[in-house]
């Protein structure tokens, strides 16, 4: 928290939520064999094919906002537990395609039911699912999720008077 602030800071608070709904998510899908991260991918992958995709490791890493790296990670175990599938892009062979098995979908369906009980829980406070409140609540996150945010780079002596 700053020193100027009466209360905790923005920053702080979106910070404390994400990880109140990550461990509480993560709680959730547990008995399912499923982590929050792992929710995360199987949820966005389910969604996705639904709508006719079969997304690259890429392409889903851009859509969940996490690390390649780490979804390539998730999707290896979540192979390993026979949740989905990975095979070569037929026009890209550096590209790996992500699909759901059928176990996959059906452990993948169970798990959103039970995330969207937790849901509608969590935002009772708000008046619900539906409700004006968390309508305008998730119309200002999907604004900051918008907005650009680059790192600051602190002010290095050493590269004072050079062009970088």
């Amino acid at each position: 928290m700053s020193k100027g602030s009466p209360g905790p800071t923005p920053g702080f608070l979106v910070w404390r939520l994400a990880n109140k709904w990550r461990v509480a998510v993560d709680r959730a899908v547990a008995p399912l064999g499923l982590t929050h991260a792992q929710y995360s991918l199987v949820a966005s992958l389910h969604g996705m094919q639904r709508a006719g995709e079969r997304p690259s490791q890429r392409r889903l890493a851009d859509h969940t906002g996490l690390e390649a790296l780490y979804v390539s990670k998730l999707a290896r175990a979540l192979e390993s537990a026979g949740l989905i599938e990975r095979t070569r892009d037929p026009r890209d062979p550096r590209a790996v395609q992500l699909a759901l098995t059928e176990q996959g979908q059906a452990v993948t369906r169970q798990a959103i039911a039970v995330v969207q009980k937790l849901l509608q829980q969590w935002l009772e406070p708000l008046g619900g699912l539906d409700a004006p409140r968390t309508l305008a609540f998730t119309d200002e996150l999907t604004t900051l999720l918008d907005a650009p945010l680059a790192p600051s780079v602190p002010n290095d002596e050493s590269r004072q008077g050079t062009t970088p």
